[in-house]
């Protein structure tokens, strides 16, 4: 028979079991020369202990006052300092509530902390029963290995701003166009919202981040795109787990609504490309005659427009699918391109496009977004009426070109957008 302060090895089924607290000694009957006697069993001094009466009542109150010593800790193979003995009840008692025994507890423990130090024993207990209760049904020690393993594939602790300008610092080696180095310097306000270590950035506050603000899906949607690959870039250099998705691959893109094309009306382009200069003339026939996106003309040198073959040849590093394309040049667009020095890059600054856009106001012609583009699409359909091929040749997907662009102009209009020619 067992008890946590004095233990008796079991010799026999007991007949009574008398407990005080925590603490239990067993009574035995037994025959003494044919008498019926009750046998107290416990330990003393190191040394078990028998104590033998003729009545049963007299050895209940013996074992009940060698439990109450036992219970109070004053039995004297117990030399615990009353503070001691106090933590390990606590000890016990808070275990209970994980089911762990105390010994067990503190072996896993050491294990995984290396060495307890000066850590107090109620101290280690709180935080393993902490820990285990988070866990689950998964034990500390299988928890720490994982922990080791998946912190042994990366650098951890690395700040934002730190992998920002790396990141930056690689996509100008990528001789990515200004414009797009202009634009994901939005990281930067990432990084004084979020100034701490990469590894540690949820979900969560990603998300709280980009919907913070009154900003429209679509802007949404570019910097999630942008925050991933910040995210990615983190993990290709070895400051996230290499094993696991990032934190920000598990951001939704927003679902956008109806677009409201918004197009130039053919007298509103005449009136912009009359008020044009050297400088912004190449964007806005280009843009306006041929659909391409503004980075794309951007990363354009001239020694890819062949007015022979009468096609714009964009790379796939150039074009945003990442994929090449051609563009058919038209008879009006290679009027205009005609008495151009085609030399050099298409855009000679970053400020050509700011520029192209403030002749709209010089003429009072609202600029709607992306409305180049978006003219020579609709106008495009109305010419050919065919989405597949329309979709080809701007770079976009068949159904968005069915959806948004289809009889959105008439032929007749169509047909005076590109017959808009340069003056004799």
């Amino acid at each position: 028979m067992t008890n946590r302060a004095g233990a008796v090895p079991k010799t026999g089924k007991p007949v009574a079991l008398v407990k005080q607290g925590s603490a239990a000694v067993p009574i035995y009957r037994g025959a003494v020369r044919g008498k019926i006697r009750f046998t107290v069993a416990f330990y003393r001094d190191g040394r078990r202990q028998r104590r033998t009466f003729g009545c049963l009542d007299d050895a209940k109150e013996e074992a009940r006052t060698a439990a109450l010593n036992i219970q109070r800790g004053m039995s004297s193979d117990n030399d615990m300092r009353p503070q001691d003995r106090e933590a390990f009840w606590v000890a016990q008692d808070r275990l209970a509530r994980v089911g762990v025994p105390l010994v067990i507890a503190v072996d896993e423990y050491v294990r995984c902390r290396l060495n307890l130090g000066e850590l107090p024993l109620l101290a280690a207990v709180d935080e393993y029963v902490n820990c285990r209760s988070k866990l689950g049904g998964v034990s500390l020690m299988t928890s720490t290995e994982e922990y080791l393993k998946r912190h042994a594939s990366f650098t951890g602790g690395v700040m934002v701003a730190k992998i920002i300008d790396e990141f930056v610092v690689a996509k100008t080696q990528d001789r990515i166009s200004k414009r797009y180095l202009e634009f994901i310097q939005i990281l930067r306000r990432f990084a004084e919202k979020l100034p701490g270590p990469i590894d540690i950035i949820t979900t969560q506050q990603i998300d709280g981040w980009v919907r913070r603000g009154d900003h429209s899906v679509v802007t949404r949607n570019h910097w999630i795109v942008l925050l991933k690959q910040l995210f990615s870039f983190a993990r290709q250099q070895g400051y996230l787990p290499k094993s696991e998705p990032t934190a920000a691959e598990a951001l939704k893109i927003g679902r956008k609504g109806d677009i409201d094309v918004r197009i130039f009306k053919p007298e509103e382009m005449e009136k912009l490309l009359r008020a044009a200069t050297p400088e912004t003339l190449p964007i806005l026939v280009i843009g306006g005659f041929a659909g391409l996106r503004a980075a794309e003309i951007e990363r354009l040198d001239w020694n890819a427009v062949d007015l022979n073959r009468k096609i714009i040849e964009l790379r796939a590093s150039q074009a945003k699918t990442a994929s090449r394309r051609v563009v058919p040049i038209s008879d009006n667009l290679a009027a205009w391109l005609l008495p151009m020095k085609r030399q050099g890059p298409i855009v000679p600054c970053h400020t050509a496009f700011q520029k192209a856009r403030e002749l709209g106001k010089a003429v009072k012609i609202a600029w709607p977004h992306n409305a180049l583009r978006r003219s020579y699409i609709s106008y495009r359909i109305a010419t050919v009426q065919n989405a597949a091929q329309v979709a080809l040749e701007a770079g976009n997907s068949p159904t968005i070109i069915f959806k948004h662009y289809r009889e959105l102009v008439a032929r007749e209009d169509a047909d005076r957008w590109f017959g808009i020619m340069p003056v004799a």
